[in-house]
Order: C-alpha cells, then structure tokens, then sequence
C-alpha cells in the first residue's frame, strides 16, 4: 500500500436485516470481519448498503456503528447522497457529528439535473462540511452522467478530493486524471473493472465483490498499487466469476446469498429487491468454488 488516505479496496458494505429490521449486531460482526480480512476502508449505505429503503434513523444508525466498530483502524467513507439537496445535507451533517472520514455523494437521481445544478449541488455540500467529499457517478443508476469537465471544476474546490466512477467507461480515469489532477484520487465502482481502472491512474476500488472475498479484493488492490500486474491479474482470474455472479440478479440480493453460503449473515434483502433466483444462486455457488471461498 502506497500509504495515501482512500485507496484501495473498500467493501461498499451490505445490511443486514433481521425480520424486517437492521440487524446491527451482525453489520458489527460484518465490519469486523471486513478489517480483519485486510480491507482499506469502510463504505456504509451506499446503493448495496440499500439506502433507498433505509429510513433516516437507520441510515444514521449504520453509519454511527460504522464509525464506532471502525474505531479509526480504517476510514469510513459515509454514504450521504440524495436526489434533494437539503437531504444530502443532513446526511452529510450527521455523517460529520459521529466522525466519519469523508462522504460519498451520488450524483442526484430521478430529477436529472443539468452540469449546472451538478455544480450548485456539490458546491453547496462542500460549503456545508469539513469532510472530505469523493463524488459518486453512476449514471446506469442515476441517470445523469457527470461530465469530465465537471468533474474538473468541482476538483478546484478543496474537499472535493475524488470520484467513484462507475460509468463504465474505462477512458473516463485518464481524461480524469488529466482534467482533474494526478492528486484527484479516482475509486472503481465496477469491480470487474478494477485492475484495468488502476493501470489507467486509478487508486482502489468501493466494491461489491469485497463484502465476500474481502482478502481477495485488497490482496489484488495491494499489487496495483505496488505495480504488480501480473500478480493482480492471476487474483482477478480467480475473482472474475464473483464480479458477475453478484450481479446476476439484482443486487444486493446474491452478495447477500454468497454471504449467507459463507455463514456470514442472513438473506433478507427488502422490498422492492428479492431473493435471487435459482439461477443467481448457482451462479453464486459457482463463482464461489471457483474463488477458492467454499
């Protein structure tokens, strides 16, 4: 590890749920494993998190667990986004009063705000806090997509410090890293993605895949950043599998089921996801053995 703050691997953590509620006895008990397996970092309610089901209290309540089991052995990166400013904010104030390390903002969905509003959102967010600020671009999820030159006046703003780019789009890192600056820290949100995003200028991965192959996933990151490809590749063969499988339904409902394989937790996802089909499952069972998981 290259030592910098938010590199990488860093689970963007599942929550467990016990009939029908938060079960933060086990997200505990999940964080714990997380830092013991090596992970770099800790990213609560993101989208696999399933923030979009989570009241306010409980989204708080995972965030300030997070904070505590963590005790500053790794940063937490706190999911903080909305599609309403004034949401965002308040997110970003309680992640800021239980001592988070920065926040990770998605681009507003639904409402598809123009570069503009793009601008006036984040610029209001930075203005509000003195957390750190990784920006969240998912435009498959979000629709709007933030653009490479956004991005790179949001990057003149001090505690706008980096991306988590899950476009896709592979070019993205190095007209990043060119618009943005080598100190603008880019993060994958596309684990299949991962070992070519940083061979591009990236610097870790927020990841599904590292909820259950936690080891894995940092002992990959670990070569990058040491410049060890071939090293990182021979692990992403064995991971490859995985990066599908928990995506073969929608998510988080296989990373929870790979979880519950492994003995780590329950399956209860909340409505509107479901269980994964037999099909997802097999996948999952599949993927697994071929990880060397099971």
């Amino acid at each position: 590890m290259n030592g910098r703050p938010f590199t990488g691997s860093m689970p963007a953590l599942v929550t467990p749920f016990k009939n029908g509620a938060v079960d933060l006895d086990g997200f505990a008990a999940h964080v714990e494993w997380q830092i013991a397996e090596g992970s770099h970092g800790l990213v609560p309610v993101g989208t696999t998190g399933e923030s979009p089901t989570l009241a306010h209290d409980e989204h708080y309540a995972v965030i300030t667990a997070c904070v505590e089991v963590a005790a500053k052995r790794v940063p937490v990166i706190a999911g903080c986004g909305s599609n309403d400013t004034r949401t965002a904010l308040a997110h970003l104030a309680h992640a800021e009063k239980v001592g988070a390390d920065a926040a990770l903002i998605v681009v507003p969905y639904y409402n598809k705000p123009s570069q503009a509003g793009l601008i006036a959102h984040f610029t209001a967010l930075h203005d509000a806090t003195s957390l750190p600020i990784i920006i969240y671009n998912i435009p498959g999820r979000s629709v709007a997509d933030m653009s490479v030159e956004t991005m790179a006046a949001l990057a003149k703003l001090p505690r706008i410090i980096g991306v988590k780019d899950a476009t896709g789009n592979i070019a993205r890192v190095a007209q990043q890293r060119l618009a943005c600056g080598t100190d603008f820290i880019q993060l994958s949100g596309n684990d299949d993605m991962a070992v070519g995003f940083n061979a591009q200028g990236g610097v870790g991965a927020i990841s599904v895949t590292a909820n259950v192959a936690p080891k894995l996933c940092a002992q990959m990151q670990e070569a990058t950043l040491r410049g060890d490809y071939a090293a990182a590749l021979a692990i992403n063969d064995r991971l490859q599998p995985l990066h599908a499988a928990l995506f073969s339904d929608a998510s988080p409902g296989p990373t929870k089921y790979a979880l519950n394989r492994l003995g780590r937790m329950g399956v209860e996802v909340r409505l509107p996801i479901a269980e994964p089909s037999d099909t997802a499952k097999a996948a999952v069972d599949a993927a697994l053995a071929r990880a060397g998981l099971v």
